[in-house]
């Protein structure tokens, strides 16, 4: 092997380490803000964590609240709704973030940042910012722009309760209920919500 295909190849597993580090320190940032809030958060605890010194955390993000912002970039990945039909939407909506947060609700960005937005302004502002971009221009494309710009903020309180409820609080009854019978039963108030919109 020649000298520069050895140094492509350390490069190259230098920055899958790097990756690996970096991905690590966002799980473990998750789980920290999500437990403890954004106060109560620390770069030693992150750390500890992730298994790695805390010069690292500070190499990688720079200070808690780039960490807070790098762990909490959401994206909610909505389907486009442009074709589903009127009937269907509420259901749509409701097994697709049902789906995304029954697979670990502790590494979800969208669940840390509804924890983390009760007590820290720039998480509220954050999980204002994520539904007025990524909701309301989803529903538009079903809807049209008037009327999802009005339906938004009810389907965005229906789902976040959602959230709230199953996942965070884990209220028993919410949260004996099976992925489907969530569905079942929140795709009605959404349905009549959409239809009020």
């Amino acid at each position: 092997m020649t000298r520069n295909a050895e140094s492509g190849a350390g490069r190259e597993s230098g920055e899958g380490r790097g990756a690996q580090t970096k991905a690590a320190i966002l799980r473990a940032a998750r789980e920290r803000f999500a437990a403890q809030g954004y106060e109560r958060t620390t770069i030693r605890a992150v750390a500890a964590d992730a298994e790695i010194d805390p010069s690292m955390v500070m190499r990688y993000f720079g200070n808690k609240e780039k960490l807070f912002d790098a762990a909490l970039a959401v994206d909610l990945r909505l389907p486009d709704l442009s074709a589903v039909p009127a009937g269907e939407l509420a259901r749509v909506l409701v097994r697709h973030f049902v789906e995304r947060w029954e697979g670990d609700p502790a590494d979800d960005a969208l669940l840390v940042l509804l924890r983390s937005a009760v007590t820290n302004e720039a998480a509220a502002a954050r999980m204002r910012e994520v539904f007025a971009t990524q909701v309301a221009p989803a529903l538009g494309a079903a809807l049209g722009p008037e009327r999802a710009a009005r339906a938004a903020g009810l389907v965005s309180a229906q789902l976040l309760g959602l959230a709230l409820t199953r996942y965070l609080l884990r209220l028993p009854a919410v949260a004996a209920l099976t992925p489907e019978g969530v569905v079942a039963g929140l795709s009605p108030a959404l349905t009549a919500t959409l239809a009020a919109g």
